[in-house]
């Protein structure tokens, strides 16, 4: 019987970039000729995105950004570490990376080979990485090796079709000639110190940009850039349930699997309601205190459009991993909740753990 870790993170692209470029997302919005003025006036801003902009456009507040980030990373880097996984899984999204107009899959399990990944050059567009300078100072022939667990891969697929679940699954890319930047982000960021990354990874595509995903190619558009929606995504109780078909799937195998969901919470290029300039902080809140007091019925209950107004699209990653825990059993252990106005999205990082009580955070 295998044993199964809960951890989560963000893969938020600034964060390897310059601290002088990492409010770049809310720059683009003030530059918007389709945003109203009163909305770019700090004045009517929250009091912690103005203490944020400063006076050098958060420059000094990106520093500490990161550093409260970078916590949660070792933290959780030293879960895996101390858990020794066979395998990691991890659930992400797919932002006109891999998949594109001749096949949005809801879910795909990417049984790819190994493969060795130049992100400094393959990373670019809604990944923010090629061709721009990064945190380590490393050139664009960097190379990073992964290896892909494909045993487990195909373990998994097989099990979630038995349990009518339909999910695809590819043994090579697509459009990308590497891994799209939810997990690609997620492997350069649990090594952030440069010690190697060795664990076998399953990359777990969850359609989450639903419908701008091709219209906007899931990413940053302006205001008066109207363009038609596609397609829906999963919704979140769908995710939720398949995250735990997967622990079961999982518990039942031979390996020891860590499950991992990357991303950050609700992105402000996404909520039209504040015309892309801010987050959904509150919902970011109500989500995050129901994961603390496992209230994991709340988070299956969450309706899809409230989900999509609050730009939380890309928590249906973690709405995987929760669906997951409650099939487990398994609390959260430690967590850290990165609230933030002027850098995009408020950042979790989580560790679960069987029965533990709650926590003070």
């Amino acid at each position: 019987m295998g044993a199964v870790l809960g951890i989560g993170i963000s893969h938020y692209p600034p964060f390897s970039g310059l601290d002088a470029d990492m409010a770049g997302i809310l720059r683009r919005r003030l530059a918007d000729p389709g945003v109203p003025a009163h909305a770019k006036d700090p004045a009517g801003w929250p009091a912690l995105m103005r203490e944020e902009w400063g006076d050098d456009q958060g420059v000094r507040a990106a520093a500490r950004h990161r550093a409260q980030m970078l916590e949660g990373l070792l933290r959780v880097r030293a879960a895996l570490d101390a858990f020794r996984p066979d395998v990691v899984v991890i659930w992400g999204d797919d932002q006109y990376e891999n998949f594109r107009e001749d096949v949005i899959p809801p879910f795909c399990v990417q049984a790819y080979p190994d493969m060795t990944l130049r992100p400094w050059q393959q990373a670019g567009e809604s990944a923010m990485m090629a061709g721009r300078p990064n945190v380590w100072n490393e050139p664009p022939e960097r190379e990073f090796t992964v290896r892909v667990h494909r045993d487990a891969a195909r373990h998994l697929v097989t099990g979630l079709l038995e349990r009518e679940f339909d999910v695809a699954y590819a043994y090579r890319p697509l459009h990308h000639p590497g891994l799209s930047h939810a997990f690609l982000n997620a492997i350069l960021y649990l090594d952030h110190e440069r010690r190697g990354f060795d664990y076998p990874v399953v990359p777990f595509q969850i359609n989450c940009y639903g419908s701008k995903v091709i219209g906007h190619r899931g990413f940053v558009t302006d205001i008066g850039d109207v363009r038609p929606l596609d397609p829906p995504s999963p919704s979140p109780r769908r995710c939720f349930d398949l995250g735990g078909a997967v622990a079961r799937i999982c518990a039942d195998s031979p390996w020891r699997v860590a499950l991992l969901a990357s991303s950050s919470w609700s992105h402000a290029f996404l909520v039209d309601r504040t015309w892309r300039m801010m987050p959904d902080v509150d919902t970011d809140r109500a989500l995050y205190r129901a994961m603390l007091d496992g209230d994991y019925d709340a988070w299956r209950r969450f309706p899809l459009d409230r989900l999509v107004d609050s730009g939380g699209q890309e928590v249906l990653n973690w709405f995987a991993l929760v669906g997951a825990m409650n099939a487990l059993g398994h609390r959260v252990a430690w967590s850290s909740f990165v609230e933030t106005y002027v850098f995009n999205s408020s950042k979790v990082a989580a560790v679960f753990a069987p029965g533990a009580p709650r926590p003070d955070a």
